[in-house]
């Protein structure tokens, strides 16, 4: 049966037979190019199912079984009919919805559904997600607010009205009005597609408009100190107490890799006997909540000893991150180092001088970063490769 737009047939799954030898009878609806598929509740020997006739053949007990499906097909015709008479716009999951006796959901409106899915990631705070996760996408909400405001002079438009170029002409808004780096601009889109992922699990959407949608790639420079400045750093000897144990925190992250909240909650049980006999920091990452194992090495054990205090649970002595960043700061100068010096440079540090420069693989720099993708890894550190091949290269070149 095909009527404006409305399709309903019936099939057999061949592949799904039971042990009386037969088969479910799925009904399969499409409207509107959008396809859905339920079992019927019947089942049918497949040498008796006539698919052009879109019932079985008559045998002992398929009149029952006909009728049933008759009658399935009917009730989907009457909902599709009804829905026509009382809303000029449906999908396909309303003639579902109004068939099996459910309540028709509302057209509800873009900002509407965005709140519906912030209040329920807000019961996950503590849980599943952090206060901060939570905090930005309310933020990102507001930003949607004022575009669509500012796009549409509306304060709201409906979830279905959403075009493919919806997220194109938000990024424009964001870099024009609001002034933001692309960097930030995909992150608000990310959060906003989660969301949408979100509507179209809870049927407010048919489908995603913006499957075809790809972020701006943004290349970021890996800023890092090379093994002179390190090694500077390392050697310098400062007057002041304050410095000199900030230089050493900043190094001992140089050669662990730790963020500045890792370091920070270090705690002497952190420190434990790994399976080769050595001593290894065992993190849980604040930004990413995943835990993962990081070798003590010589120079970052150094600053453990030095630092040591039987009073104390924690490894390192309190300091805050904005504290940390104005002394480094004030390092830079004195050792005149031109890169602006903060905390995350001894991250990267530790990924390119300390590892990949050292000829650690990828794969083990990734490991030890803590990613969940090694494409995270080769996305930013790349470029450090392509410049360690070219210094391997010319000194190859050199010998022949």
């Amino acid at each position: 049966m095909k009527s404006k737009n409305l399709s309903i047939r019936f099939v057999i799954q061949k592949n799904r037979i039971n042990k009386n030898g037969e088969c479910p009878i799925y009904c399969r609806i499409t409207y509107y190019g959008i396809r859905k598929e339920f079992s019927s509740g019947s089942f049918v020997n497949p040498k008796y199912w006539d698919s052009k006739r879109q019932n079985a053949k008559l045998f002992d007990g398929s009149e029952y079984r006909n009728d049933n499906l008759a009658l399935l097909k009917k009730k989907l015709e009457d909902s599709y009919l009804k829905l026509r008479v009382t809303n000029a716009n449906f999908t396909l999951y309303d003639v579902l919805r109004e068939y099996k006796g459910e309540t028709p959901k509302v057209d509800e409106g873009l900002l509407e559904v965005y709140a519906l899915h912030n209040n329920r990631i807000q019961k996950l705070v503590g849980r599943d997600i952090k206060q901060v996760t939570y905090s930005k996408y309310l933020e990102t909400g507001l930003h949607l607010q004022d575009f669509i405001v500012w796009k549409f002079k509306s304060k709201d438009i409906q979830f279905k009205e959403l075009k493919s170029t919806f997220l194109d002409e938000f990024d424009y808004y964001l870099k024009t009005e609001k002034n933001f780096q692309q960097s930030t601009i995909n992150k608000a889109v990310q959060r906003f597609r989660k969301v949408v992922k979100y509507a179209i699990a809870d049927d407010f959407l048919d489908k995603d408009p913006f499957l075809l949608y790809k972020p701006r790639v943004i290349k970021k420079e890996v800023v890092f100190l090379t093994r002179k400045e390190l090694k500077s750093l390392e050697d310098y000897s400062f007057n002041s107490e304050r410095l000199e144990m900030h230089r050493d925190l900043f190094v001992f992250c140089c050669y662990s890799g730790l963020g500045y909240t890792e370091m920070a909650n270090l705690k002497k049980v952190d420190i434990i006997e790994g399976f080769d006999g050595e001593l290894w920091l065992t993190i849980r990452r604040e930004k990413t909540n995943r835990t993962y194992k990081v070798p003590v090495l010589p120079k970052a054990m150094a600053v453990i000893n030095k630092y040591d205090c039987p009073e104390r649970d924690s490894v390192f002595p309190i300091t805050q991150n904005p504290t940390f960043n104005r002394y480094l700061k004030e390092i830079a100068q004195i050792l005149g180092i031109k890169k602006r010096l903060t905390h995350h440079i001894a991250r990267k540090t530790f990924a390119t001088t300390v590892l990949l420069y050292n000829d650690v693989p990828m794969e083990i720099v990734s490991k030890l970063l803590g990613h969940s993708k090694l494409q995270t890894t080769q996305v930013h550190y790349g470029q450090i490769i392509e410049n360690k091949v070219s210094e391997v290269m010319k000194k190859l070149g050199n010998r022949i």
